[in-house]
């Protein structure tokens, strides 16, 4: 039986130093103790945009407001028991102070130290772009 694909809305937040906003995931839940950028599912039930989701759960996550996505990237991945489509968004404008509003550990992080590794293998294959995109030359 075809498992279910779920879309995922990401949000890269970079502020002006560019850092990047990074939150970790939570024991007990899939993957947990990784870091990740945050987001989270599109909701079906309302036909919900990927960018809709994504200023729905930066609010709920991270307490901001998005004033500016710029689509980054959308991929595919599948990991044993879930298949995931993740849309990829960097907000470099919003307002508010991104912080964890479910009590995830968050830190902001220069794009050059981003380590893949530490990342669910979906987001591995955006860290280089990030790298490439906010690291000097």
């Amino acid at each position: 039986m075809e498992k279910k694909r779920i879309d995922i809305a990401v949000g890269i937040i970079v502020n002006e130093e560019g850092q990047i906003f990074i939150t970790r995931r939570q024991k007990g839940s899939h993957l947990a103790g990784l870091w990740e950028f945050p987001g989270g599912k599109v909701e079906t039930v309302n036909e919900e945009t990927p960018e809709r989701a994504l200023s729905r759960e930066l609010w709920e996550e991270v307490g901001i407001e998005v004033l500016r996505a710029e689509p980054l990237k959308t991929l595919e991945y599948d990991y044993p028991d879930r298949s995931l489509t993740l849309h990829f968004f960097i907000v470099d404008r919003w307002k508010g102070q991104p912080e964890s509003c479910e009590g995830q550990e968050s830190r902001w992080l220069p794009a050059s130290e981003l380590i893949a590794d530490e990342f669910p293998e979906a987001n591995r294959p955006v860290i280089e772009d990030i790298r490439r995109r906010y690291c000097a030359a």
